[in-house]
């Protein structure tokens, strides 16, 4: 991956909907090149994907809460979490905690609802996030 590669992908992270030929004139390459190298990039699994970022607020989500677990229940867990509406990402530690979830969800009640429903599986420990002074920066 040299400096084109990057500067293509600090681009897409900041604007996914970019057109090639506006991309080919941000990083100084023709639209064919630009398009073979996206093609490239998206071929090796470097982007992986490309998505709309949706403002939880805007429909009707106004807690985002992150919760460590320890759980021994491990399989059971992970299936929790793929069918809950509320968890938005779910991520295997290292270290004292076996999880971190990432959870949006209407009000506190319904943060205690998924809480109280996820202490089966072993012992929450949950952090409300009051705000997120930097979300989604691009990987360098």
């Amino acid at each position: 991956m040299d400096e084109i590669d990057k500067r293509i992908l600090i681009e897409l992270q900041e604007n996914a909907r970019i057109s090639i030929t506006d991309l080919g004139k941000k990083i100084g390459l023709s639209t064919p090149a630009t398009n073979e190298r996206v093609k490239k990039l998206e071929e090796r699994e470097v982007i992986q994907g490309y998505r709309a970022s949706i403002n939880p607020e805007k429909v009707n989500k106004h807690v985002t809460a992150f919760i460590l677990y320890d759980t021994k229940k491990c399989k059971e867990f992970r299936e929790f979490c793929i069918e809950h509406p509320s968890v938005i990402e779910c991520h295997r530690l290292a270290g004292q905690f076996s999880y971190l979830v990432k959870v949006v969800t209407e009000t506190v009640h319904t943060l205690e609802d998924f809480i109280d429903e996820s202490m089966v599986y072993g012992q929450p420990s949950s952090l409300i996030n009051l705000s997120s002074p930097v979300k989604n920066k691009p990987i360098a």
